[in-house]
């Protein structure tokens, strides 16, 4: 039966290659869809998780929820220990501190209310490799009295580096406290909103400000993005969380969670308008290839072949087919996914951002696989009906189609 089919295969050189050419065009189409809308997530995750929340964030029970209002009582007070004990954990890159505030600064002609956090310098220049200086530079372990504005916020009050600031807040206990700082450079993250009113300053000098000790997260960098749920885990069973709240960066970031939603339904109908296509396609030349055969079957049939044994024989034809063309579609689309890639495809800001990105296909086991399965399914599938349709067909009439 396998050595027949395969001789039928390459017996019928025309049908094959048309066969052939659907699905690897088909399994192409999938391959390099589902690469592109992977790289979509992959940017996006990078560029949020090292410009804006690292890998996991540690704080105490009620910040994620209430913090924002009331972010003096939700303080780690003696971060070190902790600290020390997570950065031992094997895939944790660095460990850093933030401190959350909210205030108006003021440029000497008008001021903007505006959300910041103290932060550790030598840490985020770490973290923040997606993080784009627009002009100036980030801040520096020197920097006592520096701070960073982003981009929105910098137009807004008309500053730039070297110019003097005032940051005016209340601190826990309600008494009005300012302080000077001198902007050392201007960010620009993926939201637009964050950066109409962001800021960044050192971690001592919000503490200063603000009279207190301690940070409200603990941000944790690690080597991977992929390690994340064998960290957290690892994380979670340490005593010394007890009491305090962990969360990943898709915990942190709804507008990822949203944006994957929107695109897997969105490309997921385009993966259908695809995988319709390359079945109808595959069907068409399916059966004409099996009803130009119908006087071949006939004979076999004639000779003795059962009904069953000329439908297995379809069947096992096209498996062939669809395994052969399913594989060099595979191959033809990494190479293209490697060509493409390699140039890139200039993409304009998405929604929320003013950062233009370049797309490239980020072809995965699953992306693979699932194209590959498709065309295969597809072609097997496409020869069921016309298969059995032959097998239904009399013997006499089969043999008539031959006059």
């Amino acid at each position: 039966m396998w050595k027949l089919a395969l001789r039928n295969v390459f017996r019928h050189k025309l049908r094959t290659a048309m066969t052939l050419t659907v699905i690897v065009i088909g399994t192409v189409g999938l391959m390099l869809s589902g690469g592109f809308v992977h790289d979509i997530y992959r940017q996006l995750a990078e560029l949020l998780i090292h410009s804006q929340s690292g890998h996991l964030q540690v704080a105490r029970e009620g910040y994620f929820e209430r913090g924002t209002r009331s972010p003096e009582k939700y303080l780690i007070d003696d971060p070190h220990p902790l600290r020390e004990s997570i950065a031992r954990t094997p895939g944790v890159r660095a460990v850093m501190g933030r401190l959350y505030l909210t205030g108006l600064l003021n440029n000497g002609r008008s001021d903007l209310p505006v959300v910041g956090e103290g932060v550790e310098a030598e840490g985020e220049r770490v973290l923040g490799t997606h993080l784009v200086i627009t002009q100036g530079r980030a801040l520096d372990p020197s920097d006592q009295y520096g701070i960073m504005l982003g981009a929105g916020l910098a137009r807004a009050l008309k500053l730039a580096p070297g110019d003097w600031v005032t940051l005016v807040l209340n601190t826990p206990d309600g008494a009005l406290n300012s302080m000077e700082f001198q902007v050392v450079g201007v960010f620009q993250t993926f939201s637009k909103e964050y950066d109409a009113r962001a800021i960044r300053l050192p971690l001592a000098a919000a503490q200063e400000l603000l009279a207190i000790q301690g940070v409200n997260t603990l941000v944790v960098l690690l080597d991977e993005t992929r390690d994340t749920q064998r960290v957290t885990a690892a994380l979670k069973a340490d005593p010394r969380l007890a009491g305090l709240t962990l969360k990943t960066w898709v915990d942190l970031n709804e507008f990822y969670t949203q944006t994957v939603e929107m695109y897997d339904a969105q490309f997921g109908v385009l993966r259908l308008i695809i995988l319709v296509m390359v079945l109808l396609s595959v069907a068409n030349s399916v059966n004409m290839s099996i009803f130009e055969r119908v006087s071949e079957f006939g004979t076999m049939m004639a000779l003795g072949n059962r009904s069953d044994r000329v439908f297995r024989l379809i069947l096992t034809e096209n498996l062939f087919i669809g395994a052969l063309g399913a594989t060099v579609g595979v191959l033809l689309g990494i190479v293209l996914a490697w060509l493409i890639s390699a140039v890139g495809i200039p993409m304009p800001p998405p929604p929320t951002s003013d950062l233009p990105y370049t797309a490239r296909i980020t072809l995965t086991p699953t992306v693979v696989l699932s194209a590959f399965a498709i065309g295969l399914a597809a072609t097997v599938g496409a020869a069921v009906l016309p298969a059995l349709k032959v097998r239904r067909i009399p013997v006499v009439e089969a043999l008539r189609q031959s006059v």
